[in-house]
């Protein structure tokens, strides 16, 4: 059963109220698996003929209460779409030397209403046979249109979660492309599967719309989730932007890694809650305010992330009235979160007459006798006029244009009236009103955004814009809301820049992104990739519950290695210790917004020395470090002989010698000259003694 919320408003009024929820346990699961049976995916129908059973198994974990249905899609089998030529009624393939047999084109055919008997559903897709359309798209907007509305035959239970899992290796048709195919009609959204449960209305009615398909699918409280090869996903990622509760997952070329995405999927869906307003009137203005699990106000987010079974975070509703409706007019709206059964249904009631009105006083003195006296103002009687209905209308002169003009020298009533009785009478425009004391305001002079007056989403007040709630800015462009720059880490903007206008402006350098969440220079960088890493890779580090990491590391491809190349100039080489190894990796952005992480498969490790190693080194640098100072005092001895050789070979070669003379030899005779003189005898004797 709906919830309900009733207000009563003025115009210029705000209130508000606060939604909670809640994700319960142990929710029943209707899980319907819409297949391309294209000749492309002929690999991927051989790998899922066992799916049921794996499926159920790994699903039954996560609910006790789980349901399996099928159905397939090929194209419409008109031309330009398929092959029409009376050959190929019964087998496209002719001609086709790889695949020479097929069966006849299809639009969609619901095969297997949701049922706990899974091995009914191996049974149903062991029967089917792939086909083959001309054009590259395919028709799977008509399946996934055809598997919301048809709710009894296909089986979708009130009470349970309802999982859409769309497989392809192509990209879709939309609307407008049935034109090529001589497809005027729009799409009605309405249930055609014949008795056959084929859809019945493949050939008059043009492919639905994204805006068409998110109506339905949140009408029926339908979780859609793309499972497409990973060439065409960043087009379903744009996708799922503007359908609310849709997902999107790379999908291998032969579908073996199914199982394992659907889980991941249905983890993914069931870790946030994102409200959604249907039937919002024009006249009232909406604005949220997220308080998610780490008990943090958000305003401007109607969407919490993060959370687990049994999780509650609750959400401020702000309700304002924007103006008065039509008399004893009320409206009402619808909150509901994404993919839940869940509604709360929102009555508005205006207040837009006041209570003096009962207490009028008709040909009152305070109105000249000529008007009624209410709430503090004279409604004057036809034929008069004025703030006290004292003049007569069409009475005319100087004496009554002193109040018309603005200010001195300024025209009257600023060109745009005619002045009666000092009071301006505005000029009717085409455009819109023209009104105030001198007739100088108007409603359609204000700023616009792309032609539009205040965006659309404003009131234009005398040249100026009143953007409603939401909006700012001088032509109301811009938006308030921040979901679109919360990040999965929960950051605004991941902390890289600011959130205008409802988008990321990056001002850390280097980063960018939806969210500023890619940065491959800025700080840190290694150490967010290592966490995903070691989460992913080993189970291990904060991130390691499953749920976390999905969430966090949703965008990261790892890829590991035996020998790391280091080669590429774009990569970022990062690197962390493990138990005395070094893990390392490479961090490279890719053009779809995916970071590829390429790996060591094992951490690079230097074994410690022993002790024997150790002594053996301390004595062979003793021992060297001895021999080192031999050498050098031998050098230094020899040096040293080798000067006082060759000074010896000096001194020798200086001597002269002569031949018959030994310088060792004394004679035995030695002379010495003695000077004396003696007399004797009175005789005077000079000699030398020997």
């Amino acid at each position: 059963m709906p919830q309900k919320v009733a207000l009563n408003l003025r115009p210029g009024d705000q209130t508000s109220f606060r939604v909670q929820v809640r994700q319960v346990e142990d929710y029943p699961v209707d899980l319907y698996y819409l297949m391309d049976l294209s000749l492309s995916m002929n690999d991927d129908l051989d790998n899922i003929r066992n799916l049921g059973t794996k499926l159920a198994e790994e699903m039954r974990k996560l609910t006790s209460n789980f349901r399996l249905g099928f159905g397939s899609f090929v194209d419409k089998n008109i031309s330009p779409f398929s092959y029409t030529a009376p050959r190929y009624q019964n087998n496209p393939c002719i001609g086709y030397k790889l695949f020479p047999s097929c069966v006849p084109s299809f639009g969609f055919r619901h095969l297997l209403s949701l049922t706990d008997k899974v091995d009914r559903f191996n049974e149903e897709v062991q029967k089917q046979k792939v086909s083959r359309n001309r054009d590259a798209p395919e028709g799977g907007f008509d399946a996934i249109l055809q598997a919301a509305v048809c709710k009894e035959k296909i089986g979708w239970r009130k009470e349970a979660s309802h999982l859409l899992v769309f497989t392809t290796d192509d990209v879709p048709h939309i609307a407008l492309d049935g034109k090529l195919g001589g497809l005027v009609q729009p799409h009605d959204g309405q249930c055609h599967l014949n008795e056959a449960n084929e859809y019945s209305a493949s050939s008059q009615l043009d492919y639905p719309s994204l805006a068409l398909l998110g109506e339905k699918l949140a009408e029926n409280n339908i979780h859609l989730i793309f499972a497409v090869t990973k060439s065409h996903y960043v087009l379903y990622k744009n996708f799922t932007a503007l359908i609310p509760g849709t997902t999107v997952e790379i999908l291998h070329k032969d579908s073996k890694n199914i199982i394992e995405l659907i889980v991941k999927a249905y983890n993914s869906i069931r870790s946030k809650v994102e409200l959604t307003v249907w039937d919002s009137p024009e006249d009232i203005g909406l604005t949220f305010t997220a308080t998610c699990q780490d008990g943090l106000s958000y305003p401007g987010l109607r969407k919490c992330g993060d959370l687990k079974i049994g999780d509650t975070v609750s959400f401020e509703v702000a309700v304002e009235a924007r103006s008065c409706p039509a008399e004893d007019t009320s409206h009402a709206f619808t909150i509901k979160p994404a993919g839940f059964r869940d509604t709360l249904e929102v009555l508005v009631t205006y207040s837009c007459l006041c209570g003096c009105t009962g207490r009028a006083a008709p040909a009152s003195g305070k109105c000249s006798g000529n008007g009624t006296y209410t709430c503090g103002l004279c409604e004057c009687d036809a034929g008069y006029l004025g703030a006290r209905c004292e003049c007569e209308e069409g009475a005319s002169g100087d004496m009554h244009h002193a109040m018309c003009r603005e200010a001195e020298g300024k025209p009257l009533c600023s060109g745009r009236g005619e002045c009666s009785c000092n009071q301006c009478l505005c000029y009717e425009s085409e455009f819109g009103n023209i009104y105030g004391p001198f007739c100088e305001c108007d409603d359609f002079s204000c700023a616009r955004y792309k032609g539009v007056l205040c965006s659309g989403h404003g009131e234009c007040h005398c040249g100026e814009c009143k953007c409603h709630a939401g909006y700012i800015g001088d032509n109301c462009n811009c938006s308030t809301e921040t979901d679109g720059c919360v990040s999965s880490d929960r950051q605004m903007c991941s902390g890289r820049g600011t959130c205008v206008c409802g988008k990321c402006q990056c001002t850390e350098p280097g980063a960018f992104g939806e969210t500023c969440e890619k940065c491959p220079t800025c700080p840190g960088v290694c150490s967010t990739k290592r966490d995903c890493i070691e989460c992913k890779l080993f189970n291990s580090g904060r991130l390691a519950d499953n749920q976390t990491c999905q969430k966090h590391c949703k965008d990261e491809i790892i890829t590991t290695v035996d020998v790391l190349e280091t080669d590429d100039p774009n990569a970022i080489l990062c690197a962390y210790p493990v138990n005395n190894c070094v893990m390392k990796f490479t961090y490279l952005e890719l053009a779809s917004g995916k970071s590829n992480l390429t790996v060591l498969k094992e951490p690079a490790c230097s074994s410690a020395p022993s002790a024997v190693t150790i002594v053996l080194a301390v004595i062979g640098s003793v021992v060297l470090i001895g021999i080192i100072l031999l050498g050098l005092w031998k050098l230094l001895v020899t040096i040293h002989d080798r000067r006082e050789f060759d000074r010896f070979q000096s001194e020798r070669s200086r001597a002269r010698y002569e031949m018959a003379s030994n310088p060792l030899y004394r004679k035995p005779i030695s002379t010495h000259n003695v000077e004396f003189t003696f007399n004797k005898l009175n005789k005077s004797y000079n000699g030398t003694v020997d």
